[in-house]
């Protein structure tokens, strides 16, 4: 983890979606932060210690009308649409955070093996709560996440150098059916694979959207949304460009898909003497 020292920044600045503003300032005090997303890695130690099962491993509620394969232990799996099925995403029966787009024929049959720098995704806010508690760490608040981001810049310029390369981890092409990879990932990257920020954090945008512990509000939710930060390797220019600071979406606690994972805070350890 480092150290963030506290201070005053402008939250939702430069925003381009309604539910980003209005700019608004924001005092905070000084808190840790892990310096990458939680690893693959990190969370199977978990799982060993505690015996664990993510929302993706049990069975989900019946509900009238669920169709027969959401009755099944699975999670929500980004697709690539066609003409004959348009969906960006289907439910994959056995999708959890050991296998992000299902085991067999769906890929990932490996598991973890290989996989153990790359975020973990497939997991609910229950399951990044559930790490949290274990570690003694806590989920950012939607404030302390953007502020990090920033790490002390009224805004961030777009993720390229100066020879236009990538410097996260986004879509690059015409999403969601053209993907040219520029940055040499297709999906998630290892933790680390980009410079960090001048706070030293890895990944603050692109790579996997990140859970924080404040609640959104959405007129169609039927329970509890709560707010994730960042982007993911599924933002594009062309479409959403929420790989910045002030970007948010809304999703249901109790859902996982292949491009959420998280990192934790400590707000009770204190911070390094000057």
């Amino acid at each position: 983890m480092v150290w963030v020292p506290g201070g005053s920044f402008t939250m939702g600045t430069d925003p381009r979606y309604e539910e980003e503003g209005p700019p608004r300032t924001v005092t905070l005090k000084g808190f840790w932060i892990d310096v990458h997303e939680v690893t693959n890695a990190q969370y199977a130690a978990f799982v060993k210690a505690t015996g664990y099962k993510t929302m993706a491993e049990r069975s989900p509620p019946g509900l009238p009308g669920t169709p027969p394969e959401m009755l099944q232990p699975g999670s929500s799996v980004f697709t690539v649409p066609t003409p004959e099925n348009p969906n960006w995403w289907r439910w994959v029966v056995g999708a959890q955070w050991r296998y992000p787009a299902g085991p067999g024929e769906h890929g990932d049959d490996a598991g973890v093996a290989g996989r153990a720098r790359e975020p973990v995704v497939q997991i609910a806010w229950q399951d990044a709560q559930a790490y949290a508690r274990w570690a003694g760490k806590q989920l950012p608040s939607e404030a302390q996440w953007e502020y990090a981001a920033l790490a002390g810049a009224a805004a961030l310029p777009e993720p390229v150098d100066a020879h236009g390369q990538p410097q996260a981890n986004y879509f690059q092409g015409v999403f969601p059916v053209i993907n040219r990879n520029s940055d040499g990932f297709a999906s998630r990257a290892p933790v680390g694979c980009f410079e960090p920020n001048p706070f030293g954090l890895y990944d603050m945008i692109g790579n996997v959207w990140e859970w924080t512990s404040s609640v959104g509000t959405r007129a169609d939710a039927s329970e509890p949304v709560y707010v994730i930060k960042g982007g993911s390797f599924l933002c594009a220019a062309n479409y959403c460009a929420r790989y910045r600071p002030a970007a948010r979406q809304f999703q249901e606690r109790g859902l996982g898909t292949d491009h959420i994972g998280f990192r934790l805070v400590d707000n009770i350890r204190p911070g390094p003497k000057d």
